[in-house]
């Protein structure tokens, strides 16, 4: 069946003025006025789609998150709203009460943020034994970097006073003493809690089909598992393999564990829906955690720059492995050290210039650092929403260096291909507030926060849509409307490159489409 859009403001991305889209089997057949594209279905059955003055774009491309991990977030207690230690207590009380959770099951939560609670600081096993003595509890911090276990939990783990940091992470120790306060921090805490399972694999399948409903419903038709190992892959290819994915899912295996998972088959290409994109590798934790590794002390620390994961020379075996492999490489990296180290990485291991390397976050990078980058063809990807979200929490962190926090649009003055991400389930994958953010960059508190990193609606756009393409080698398949692209629209009440930029993030989605069918449909248009 052909469809055709009109009657409505249609962005392009490809400076083309457009007046009517044809579509064929879910790809884009003709762009052109509506006299041309009427003329084209003459004495033809086809479907007309009257956009009734609505705005019709391409559809997002997700350049960085972890659906499953966001899947596993939605049957588990939301701590985002708890502005202090009683509110978490109540909260994860409640949760087990309205889950006839029983007095030897896991209770976990997701999304509590020291820096906004009152006591500002981390909670201990002390204080999460006053949800439950007999129950294993965890927290996740919001940025997945770093959480807190009960007595319970510590004991099931076999994490005690004779447990040893473990290389690129810490754990949290009672004042004076080598036993565990229950505070765990980067690999400590990620290595650790891995080893948690609390949903079926029957009830994680509808988990991710509830993810992908709430992707779509932000206008997202390409998203991203960003650190897959054996439970994700498992999941995914489950999925893929019954074909009941609507979204195109792209795998980034973990570089150091899981080799075994990469499938040369699905690497570049689709199985119904899902493919492997190529490795992931860990650097630093996070500048608002205090855990990214920067080159000068974090404001108020005499020494403290924050840490790396890896030794150099581990990172150049990574480097080179994936380059040997001709995988594509993402990086996590918040601070300029962490960032030189892979900049420095990728230099000796050229070759890996061929794959479109990705620099995660890339939230501390260094002007300097960027033409560097660019001579690699290391695409950063930036988290800008940290911006508004912790951008007040950066200057207190940081001081002056929180005025470049994503330099953006340094990025763009160097002639780079970038992109914009949400890190979900850090943040909803809400684009619309991304593109809000890159543009206005303010803070919560109301601080412009580096006024010449500002950049206009369209480069923001861009950032979500055929720059994301690109970054996945898929644009010349995705990322803007152009004749033989898919037909991955979205449908949107106001045209965001003619209202206030300070409404951006108040624009409605009407619609997502992909490949020319409705996956998301908000009302009749």
């Amino acid at each position: 069946m052909r469809q055709v859009y009109y009657n409505g403001p249609i962005i392009t991305l490809e400076n083309k003025k457009v007046e009517a889209i044809l579509v064929e089997n879910g790809k884009i057949l003709k762009i052109g006025t509506e006299k041309e594209i009427l003329k084209n279905v003459e004495n033809t059955n086809f479907e007309q789609i009257d956009l009734k003055g609505n705005c019709l774009m391409p559809s997002f491309i997700d350049s960085h998150s972890h659906i499953v991990s966001f899947a596993q977030t939605l049957g588990i207690a939301q701590l985002q709203q708890c502005s202090n230690y009683e509110d978490i207590i109540n909260t994860m009380k409640k949760f087990k009460h309205d889950n006839n959770i029983n007095n030897e099951e896991w209770i976990v939560g997701f999304g509590y943020d020291h820096n906004f609670l009152k006591e500002k600081k981390q909670p201990t096993k002390i204080d999460l034994g006053k949800i439950s003595k007999t129950n294993p509890i965890m927290i996740t911090h919001k940025s997945g970097h770093m959480g807190v276990l009960n007595t319970k939990a510590l004991e099931i783990l076999g994490i005690n006073a004779r447990t040893k940091d473990p290389e690129g992470g810490k754990i949290g120790r009672v004042d004076n003493t080598n036993e565990p306060n229950g505070y765990l921090e980067e690999s400590a805490f990620v290595s650790e809690t891995q080893k948690i399972q609390i949903n079926s694999k029957e009830q994680m399948i509808k988990l991710i089909k509830k993810a992908e409903k709430i992707y779509a419903s932000y206008g997202i038709t390409t998203a991203q598992e960003g650190l897959t190992k054996k439970i994700e892959y498992d999941l995914l290819k489950s999925m893929a393999d019954k074909k009941i994915l609507d979204l195109d899912i792209i795998s980034y295996i973990d570089i150091e564990n899981t080799d075994t998972l990469v499938n040369k088959e699905m690497v570049g290409k689709y199985y119904n829906n899902y493919k492997i994109g190529g490795y992931k590798l860990f650097l630093d934790g996070s500048p608002q955690g205090k855990t990214a590794w920067i080159s000068k002390p974090y404001e108020g620390e005499e020494n403290y720059c924050g840490y790396p994961l890896y030794e150099t020379k581990q990172v150049e075996n990574f480097v080179n492995k994936s380059a040997k492999e001709k995988m594509q490489l993402i990086t996590h990296c918040n601070g300029d050290n962490s960032a030189e180290q892979l900049i420095q990485a990728c230099e000796k291991y050229s070759e890996i210039k061929n794959y479109r390397p990705v620099m995660i976050h890339a939230q501390l990078v260094r002007k300097d650092q960027l033409p560097r980058m660019k001579a690699i063809n290391m695409i950063p990807s930036f988290f800008i929403a940290h911006v508004y979200y912790w951008g007040d929490i950066h200057i207190k962190n940081l001081g002056k260096r929180a005025q470049d926090i994503s330099p953006i649009k340094s990025a763009i003055e160097n002639g780079m291909i970038y992109t914009m991400h949400q890190d979900t389930p850090v943040l909803l994958p809400n684009m619309f507030e991304t593109i809000w953010c890159a543009v206005n960059r303010q803070t919560q508190g109301g601080i412009e926060l580096g006024s010449n990193q500002k950049i206009t609606v369209e480069e923001a756009i861009k950032g979500v849509t055929i720059n994301s393409a690109y970054q996945y080698f898929e644009e010349k398949e995705k990322g803007s409307i152009k004749e033989g692209k898919k037909a991955d629209f979205i449908i949107v009440d106001k045209n965001p490159l003619d209202i206030n930029k300070e409404e951006l993030k108040n624009i409605t989605i009407l619609c997502t489409i992909k490949n020319g069918k409705i996956i998301y449909k908000r009302e009749k248009i």
